[in-house]
């Protein structure tokens, strides 16, 4: 809630109430990726028929519609394809700012949204195609975040 006050001379009062930050709701088809997480390890949907990996998961393959699926433990490991530093914070992100979201472009060729971690929130630091690897931010109980960090001294 934001409550503004304006008197005579012009001063305002902001109140600020943090609210909670958001999180995934896991569904059948997601249930897998979000177990892996929680264990530590980044899964990724494969098609058992044409062989190709795709993100995000779901019930079919995007590239031949074939229903036989199966979770495979992919490398961690892929390249900053696109990034921006966000300084206006979605709900529940109030107190992160500014922070870093990425599309990352794993090994096995599928690009993830995600948040880069470990550097600070400058464009001078941050270069595209830099080599990054997951880790990962247990939010909850149930919630285990894959987040990506910049692999060495890499900017």
């Amino acid at each position: 809630t934001v409550v503004f006050s304006l008197r005579a001379r012009p001063q305002i009062s902001l109140t600020v109430t943090q609210r909670e930050r958001p999180l995934p709701q896991p569904t059948p088809e997601t249930r897998a990726f979000w177990d892996g997480c929680r264990r530590g390890e980044l899964l990724l949907p494969r098609c058992r028929d044409c062989g190709r990996f795709h993100f995000y998961p779901r019930a079919m393959c995007p590239h031949c519609w074939s229903t036989s699926l199966e979770s495979v433990k992919a490398s961690g490991k892929g390249r900053l394809y696109s990034y921006v530093i966000n300084h206006r914070p979605a709900p529940g992100f109030e107190d992160r700012t500014p922070y870093i979201i990425a599309v990352v472009e794993l090994e096995e060729g599928v690009r993830i949204l995600s948040n880069l971690v470990g550097v600070e929130p400058d464009p001078a630091r941050l270069s595209l195609d830099m080599p990054v690897e997951v880790t990962f931010e247990e939010v909850s109980p149930d919630i285990t975040l894959p987040l990506f960090r910049p692999i060495g001294d890499t900017v």
